[in-house]
């Protein structure tokens, strides 16, 4: 006989190991696969409420399709995190008082792959606490040798097509992490700051522009004024020559249509090194790119500037400037200051010979996927943000100078600077300079994100996987739409000939309840482990799908999951209250009165939510079998059952055991525990999702 109340800690641990035989694809029954593409967290990585959230809706979705008879694919799997697993292993040497430079980049490399080892996979051992049905013995790791070779390949046939190409150029980078970084890879922060306005003086005359600028550090790069051809202000100033301050430069007034007259005095000072947008000028109106700033956020190639860091160097000049009466004002203003997303150093933008991929034909690929309907983002407002990015993209530096990570295959020339051979083996022929054999692979590494594209074909490593290409669904949050989702996209349709999903369903991202972004730094994250130690996965499953909207965000409020305790309690004690009594109920022929509404009530409830969660509203088919469990099924028809009345004692088994059923997928450990207390021999999470009754 059931305890009077339900404990999940007592059943979660021992049910989830009953499941685990049957996760594997070959061990389902279906006939149809249906393909789940799993997202896969980073591997130093611990569980938060967005993994929360993304896995528990991916898996009732996964829970059903498998009930109504496919066999499910969702292959699990880990990203190496290029950039934050460096980082992690790089704070644990400085404990020892050391660098990665000390150990040098093969022992480094040893080193991660120890701590890989050691805590690499505790993130999907806390995934399983969820309750989520992935096939745990098809784990997948993209520094797999099987992945390494794929993306080996990529970046090969890229350059082949002649869209890989290695610039100097001004990129966005990490002093601390000491690598490039792509626009997506930046978080900016909103900060009160100062927009410096700087008077030009002009050649030969009295007269000076003036211009304003948040880092004036880095006028020691000017190369020239721009200012927007349509800005009658400044006709008569095209061609003439303005005297860079404080270094003295001559630098020529060119127009732009990139210049923007409505900030500061609409007059731009032009330093292709250390701006990305000033070096698009640049490169249009052939201007010097004059590197001032060096990868330690230092100035260097100034006279009395040389070694100060960024700051002092701004503190300095702005005292030159106003000794000199050559700044004319300083003004207060809200500032979106530029920061790496994994360290949170301030960016600088310095110039670099890095690898790009030329993304003007993939654009278009992942364009004409969404708009042909190919692909299917939903909720559909979410294109928009999918539409935008393509429209304005960059070529994608793909080159990271840091050690940990998937190596390019490139070998460079040990005695000539800028000859280099893309090869996955080393090069057998002379170098066309100085006619020799001498070549060294390059350390650079792929970013993570050039990796993280290749997924879905990427992990499918023996015959049979193969066919798993494409994917009938991905989830996603609305942050990764373009760093992760546009990128699949076009790799996918590039290297498969069709895209790899069907479907994408972006999630709300989960804030917490005033509204703030969930941080574990900031203070303000939740830890979904210690509500599964408070109150059991299923009350997190049911708190969090019960707050899924389709609004952009989820204010987490934990009072969701007290109610899935709740609720829990409830339904634990509606079949504690069948095992009572249906052997002390009398067999009948017909139906009762009450039993009528219950089938007809239950019936209703069972369409609704198999349409719902077809349709992807989760949180309302969840909401609509609260709703008739609860009122119409404890509230009104156990109470009835609870008198002597003609009430059919089959009627309320057949609503007891579908409705465990129906309820599995929210609710697995609940319901499978349940399952087998009312005497079912079989899983639970094997049966057939019921017909009406």
């Amino acid at each position: 006989m059931l305890k009077t109340t339900y404990n999940p800690k007592e059943v979660e641990e021992k049910i989830y190991k009953k499941w685990l035989p049957y996760l594997k694809v070959e061990k389902q029954k279906g006939k149809e696969y249906f393909i789940a593409l799993m997202a896969p967290p980073n591997v130093t990585g611990s569980l938060h409420m967005g993994h929360a959230l993304q896995n528990i809706l991916l898996d009732i979705l996964l829970r059903y399709k498998r009930m109504i008879g496919y066999k499910i694919v969702w292959l699990p799997g880990l990203d190496h995190a290029g950039i934050a697993t460096q980082n992690v292993v790089e704070k644990e040497l400085k404990k020892e008082g050391l660098t990665r430079f000390d150990l040098g980049r093969e022992k480094f490399i040893k080193r991660v792959w120890q701590w890989k080892e050691k805590y690499g996979g505790i993130i999907l051992e806390q995934f399983k606490r969820l309750g989520i049905s992935p096939d745990w013995t098809r784990i997948k790791f993209t520094m797999d040798k099987k992945y390494v070779d794929w993306v080996e390949k990529a970046f090969i046939e890229y350059y082949k097509k002649g869209w890989v190409y290695r610039d100097y150029r001004a990129i966005n980078y990490c002093p601390r992490c000491r690598t490039s970084l792509s626009d997506l890879e930046i978080e900016y922060e909103q900060k009160e700051c100062y927009l410096y306005y700087i008077k030009y003086p002009l050649k030969d005359t009295k007269e000076y522009l003036i211009v304003a600028t948040t880092r004036p550090e880095t006028m020691l790069g000017d190369s020239a004024l721009a200012v927007n051809p349509n800005d009658q202000r400044y006709q008569k100033y095209w061609g003439q020559i303005a005297i860079l301050p404080i270094v003295n430069r001559e630098l020529l007034i060119i127009t732009d249509q990139r210049v923007n007259p409505k900030f500061g005095t609409g007059v731009l000072k032009v330093t292709p090194a250390h701006s990305i947008l000033d070096y698009e000028i640049g490169k249009r109106h052939n201007l010097e790119i004059i590197k001032v700033i060096d990868e330690n956020a230092k100035i260097i190639n100034v006279k009395d500037f040389e070694g100060l860091d960024y700051l002092s160097a701004r503190e300095k000049i702005l005292n030159i400037l106003k000794e000199k009466s050559l700044l004319e004002k300083e003004e207060k203003i809200i500032h979106n200051v530029p920061y790496c997303y994994r360290c949170h150093t301030e960016i600088q933008v310095i110039p670099s010979q890095e690898w790009f991929l030329k993304m003007s034909e993939l654009a278009k690929y992942a364009k004409q996927a969404v708009k042909k309907k190919s692909v299917y983002i939903f909720p559909k407002r979410f294109k928009k943000i999918y539409f935008d990015w393509l429209k304005n993209i960059r070529d994608w530096c793909l080159s990271r100078k840091i050690w940990w990570g998937q190596q390019l295959p490139v070998w460079y020339c040990k005695n000539c600077e800028n000859s280099y051979v893309v090869s996955r083996k080393a090069p057998k022929q002379k170098c066309k300079k100085c006619k020799k054999i001498k070549w060294y692979r390059t350390e650079e590494v792929f970013d993570t994100w050039f990796s993280s594209a290749l997924w879905p074909f990427a992990i499918l490593y023996t015959k049979k996987e193969k066919e798993w290409y494409p994917a009938d669904v991905v989830f996603t949050a609305r942050d990764i739409i373009n760093l992760w989702i546009a990128r699949m996209i076009f790799s996918g349709i590039f290297f498969m000939k069709k895209p790899p999903f069907k479907l994408v369903y972006v999630h709300p991202t989960v804030l917490t309840k005033e509204g703030k972004r969930m941080s574990k730094s900031l203070g303000t994250g939740i830890d979904p482990l210690d509500l599964i130690e408070k109150y059991g996965a299923d009350a997190l499953r049911f708190g969090l799908t019960w707050q899924t909207t389709f609004l952009q965000d989820l204010r987490f409020d934990e009072t969701n999951i007290e109610n899935g305790l709740k609720f829990a309690n409830k339904v634990y004690n509606a079949v504690r209250f069948y095992l009572i009594r249906y052997p002390q109920m009398k067999k009948r022929d017909g139906f009762s009165t009450q039993d009528k509404k219950i089938i007809k009530a239950f019936n209703a409830t069972l369409k609704s939510m198999k349409k719902n969660i077809e349709s992807l509203r989760f949180s309302e088919a969840l909401k609509k079998f609260y709703k008739f469990f609860w009122h119409q099924f404890c509230d009104i028809y156990i109470e009835s059952c609870k008198e002597k009345t003609n009430n059919n004692p089959e009627v309320l088994k057949m609503v007891i055991v579908n409705s465990l059923k129906i309820l599995h997928p929210f609710m697995p450990f609940l319901t499978e525990y349940l399952w087998k207390e009312i005497g079912c021999k079989n899983l639970l999470m094997l049966e057939e999702w019921p017909q009406e009754i």
